[in-house]
């Protein structure tokens, strides 16, 4: 969390900037929906870990219309679908952060988080020594979960 808060980009909303980019490992963009889309967190709890982002630029889920957040959750379910056939956690945390008072690192722009767990995957590095230790690259997940949707939308379409 301290990376994050020190580390703010000055040039505007850090999810509106990647949406201009081409998807793929530079914006970690695995799919774009009608009114949402999803991204890897840069700065994951753990592997696999999700945002799901509404293109509109809010700060709150309230400011949403229903249809967005109807996809939201769709698009959250069928998450938490494809890091269950690529992952094999033990859990899910889903949630918001809304505001900063909640914890939220970029407070302009409401999104949910999917974060796989497993029993034991918080140690003394990310309790004590506020680091993160993640078993592949951000690259790795990517090509993983790209490839993991691509599949479930079409098993899905078929």
């Amino acid at each position: 969390m301290a990376y994050i808060q020190n580390n703010k980009n000055d040039e505007g909303c850090a999810f509106c900037s990647e949406l201009s980019r081409s998807d793929g490992p530079e914006n970690l963009i695995v799919h774009r929906d009608k009114r949402v889309f999803l991204i890897l967190n840069r700065y994951p709890y753990t592997s696999g870990h999700l945002m799901i982002v509404p293109y509109k630029h809010v700060s709150t889920l309230t400011e949403l219309d229903q249809a967005t957040r109807t996809e939201l959750m769709e698009v959250t379910n069928q998450a938490m679908n494809v890091l269950k056939s690529i992952y094999r956690p033990q859990g899910f945390n889903v949630g918001m952060n809304i505001g900063e008072a909640a914890g939220a690192g970029i407070t302009e722009h409401v999104h949910m988080h999917v974060v796989p767990r497993w029993l034991g995957d918080t140690n003394f590095m990310s309790s004590l020594g506020e680091t993160r230790v993640l078993p592949e690259t951000l690259e790795d997940s990517f090509r993983r979960i790209s490839e993991a949707w691509q599949l479930l939308t079409q098993q899905y379409n078929s």
